[in-house]
């Protein structure tokens, strides 16, 4: 089993950054890709940004790219999300999951078997 735990979420004015963390247990977190998904109000779920076992590897959602960063440490077991020049669209619950097989798109959520329970984040212009 695999146990994530999401931290850092808030309320911020337009243009403001936070930074969430995803601290992770229960197997070996260095060995599959993770990623951070997000849910607005009324809408469905969507990816963020996805990064690959080692850390070598990202690849970001149009809406946050140039604005948010992904990052990994695998000797923390904690995987981060630095989310720079925010927006009011940004409102939403994040979450990150672990994508813990070698098949299906990092991009879809239901590539990933295992979720954290989400972070509010508030943008408020």
């Amino acid at each position: 089993q695999v146990q994530l735990v999401e931290s850092g979420g808030g309320l911020v004015q337009a243009g403001g950054s936070l930074r969430l963390s995803c601290a992770v247990s229960g197997r070996t977190f260095s060995s599959y890709a993770m990623g951070w998904f997000r849910q607005a109000p009324g809408k469905e779920r969507e990816f963020v940004t996805t990064i690959s076992w080692r850390g070598t590897g990202t690849y970001y959602a149009d809406p946050v790219k140039g604005r948010f960063t992904i990052t990994r440490d695998n000797a923390k077991n904690t995987l981060y999300l630095q989310m720079n020049s925010l927006k009011p669209e940004d409102t939403a619950v994040y979450y990150c999951a672990a994508k813990t097989s070698t098949s299906g798109s990092t991009c879809e959520g239901a590539s990933y078997d295992y979720w954290g329970q989400g972070t509010q984040v508030t943008v408020s212009s």
